[in-house]
């Protein structure tokens, strides 16, 4: 059984940490790790842990890094049948350096969503669970990473016409792609305030405001974060809500804490909690992240 729809970017991770501070071509003793990544599967992964079972539709290679993947993310509890295999392109990898003061250089071979383009969409398409003639109507995220071109043309499938859509720009430097959804009527943006101020081209002192911008624009809803500051939730022909960020004093892993925040969100409200409450579990999901926990 399949509760949610994970669809973008899944792919290795690759990083080498360093624990001291590292200068322009010296070498430095440290760690190297790989382990799978990705924002859909970040989510997935997240959304795994609470118990759910999301299924992953995305473009790995047809090599031996993508079998890889794909048994790594089936222990994780996550469907990966519907995942498209590409024999043209090599599973994506992100290599990054970091060292105590964060990233210092990283590069992303990730290529496979370009080119498989709408092929990842076929499960929803060809009957495997939905059809334009009987749309897929449960509960589906899409992440950024997907190619502008390829949300435009899902912004206005008739196959995506009866779900329940969230959409995350992955990156700032994404957040522009979201600009097709702000009227299609069925989705969610997740954004911080920084993205929403991209998408809206203006400054905002709060997640209240930005969430209410989008709104104005023609968003069905907004979700926006903006860091330890309140999050907020707006509707359109609906009350706008805010809930406070837990404080966080010592913060052991920022990166992630947004997407752990979407899934604990999307979590609470299909187990029926109220949107308000909802909100307030997202926002506590991500402070235990950022501290650790």
């Amino acid at each position: 059984m399949t509760d949610i729809l994970c669809i973008g970017s899944v792919l290795w991770d690759v990083i080498g940490r360093c624990p001291d501070p590292m200068k322009h071509g010296f070498d430095r003793a440290g760690h190297i790790r790989r382990h799978p990544g990705g924002v859909a599967y970040n989510i997935a992964k997240a959304l795994s842990n609470l118990n759910l079972s999301p299924a992953l539709i995305t473009s790995l290679g047809q090599d031996t890094e993508g079998d890889e993947l794909i048994q790594s993310c089936d222990r994780d509890g996550m469907r990966t049948d519907l995942i498209y295999r590409n024999p043209h392109a090599r599973t994506d990898v992100y290599m990054a350096i970091e060292d105590v003061n964060g990233v210092v250089a990283a590069i992303a071979d990730a290529h496979s969503l370009e080119q498989a383009g709408s092929q990842i969409l076929r499960p929803l398409c060809d009957g495997t669970i939905g059809s334009a003639q009987a749309p897929f109507s449960g509960l589906a995220v899409l992440d950024g990473n997907l190619t502008e071109t390829l949300l435009h043309q899902i912004s206005a499938m008739p196959e995506f016409s009866d779900c329940d859509l969230r959409v995350i720009p992955a990156s700032p430097g994404k957040a522009k792609r979201l600009n097709c959804f702000l009227f299609s009527g069925n989705a969610a943006l997740y954004v911080n305030r920084i993205e929403a101020e991209i998408i809206c081209n203006a400054r905002f002192p709060s997640s209240i405001d930005a969430a209410n911008a989008l709104i104005e624009l023609g968003a069905a809803r907004a979700i926006v974060t903006d860091g330890p500051d309140p999050v907020a939730d707006a509707l359109q022909d609906g009350e706008t809500l805010s809930a406070a960020v837990q404080q966080v004093s010592t913060l052991a892993q920022v990166t992630g804490a947004g997407d752990v925040f979407v899934a604990a969100h999307i979590h609470a409200e299909m187990n029926g909690h109220s949107r308000a409450d909802a909100l307030l579990a997202g926002a506590q999901a991500a402070a235990d992240h950022v501290a650790g926990k």
